[in-house]
């Protein structure tokens, strides 16, 4: 598959982007390697969408799973990737080839207990990534506060998903601005990509009004990124062969590192967990 270089990506750009002209139509060439109809969703290892994104194994909405209803797990396929003004789909699928694909088995991290995912009440391990400034930081460096933690990464240009939470991390920050124990930290798992100085050129104007939001970098880190995503539940591969995929997941710790709660995915509403952090700090004092 192509491995050409994306542009990184800028949230007020893409807002922009996507609002001044509605619709825009993607040609996708990849292959599925997931198929979740009841969700109308499937997941293609896909090869670079000329204008839009680098290789990625991501997942794609479908409006009907009758437009998937002929294909299946390891078909070649060629579609229309829609992207409207708040949702995308993909439609117009042409299956070109089938190859079989051995079904995927992480062990890699299974004999290591550092990397086990830890359960709700459980303690993670303490990890140190890099601020915005390319300065050290510690996750125990708390001065007692709770931690409500993202993971994304900035070439990520799907607007319903890594951009979608930078928006939902927003919300949550400006909630919370006047209640000085609680910190929004988002951390990019791009360890190869993401310098401190990427991030600071894609988020530092939107983080410079929030003293109580600020964004990570991994660069560097694998050994932290690795333990401090496997045990809050988040998942990511191909970052070393710039081919990402994801499963995003949002947390809660505690200033002794407790694991308290976790959101997976992209879909969580911030009005929601608002509430949720706030009667889980409360029921704690």
């Amino acid at each position: 598959m192509s491995q050409k270089k994306a542009l990184p990506f800028f949230v007020v750009a893409l807002i922009g982007i996507y609002c001044s002209d509605p619709v825009k139509i993607y040609p996708v060439k990849g292959v599925i390697v997931d198929m979740r109809p009841g969700e109308n969703i499937i997941v293609v290892d896909h090869d670079t969408i000329p204008d839009l994104m680098m290789p990625m194994v991501m997942p794609f909405n479908v409006r009907d799973s009758i437009e998937i209803s002929g294909i299946s797990v390891g078909d070649s396929v060629h579609f229309s990737f829609i992207w409207n003004d708040t949702t995308t789909n993909a439609s117009n699928f042409i299956v070109k080839g089938h190859k079989n694909i051995e079904p995927f088995v992480d062990d890699f991290f299974s004999s290591d207990d550092s990397y086990m995912k830890k359960n709700i009440g459980e303690k993670i391990n303490d990890v140190t990534l890099l601020d915005m400034e390319g300065r050290p930081v510690r996750l125990s460096d708390s001065n007692g506060k709770y931690r409500f933690i993202s993971f994304i990464f900035s070439r990520c240009p799907m607007p319903t998903m890594c951009p979608a939470v930078v928006m939902k991390n927003e919300v949550l920050a400006k909630a919370f601005r006047s209640i000085d124990e609680v910190e929004l930290i988002m951390v990019s798992f791009d360890h190869r990509y993401d310098t401190p100085e990427i991030l600071r050129g894609s988020y530092g104007d939107i983080l410079n009004g929030y003293k109580n939001w600020s964004i990570w970098s991994s660069i560097d880190r694998i050994d932290d990124i690795y333990t401090l995503a496997r045990q809050v539940g988040c998942d990511f591969w191909g970052v070393e062969n710039n081919n990402i995929g994801h499963k995003l997941r949002s947390v809660l710790i505690d200033p002794e590192l407790r694991l308290l709660a976790d959101w997976k995915g992209d879909e969580w509403i911030a009005e929601d967990v608002k509430i949720e952090l706030k009667n889980l700090i409360s029921s704690r004092k």
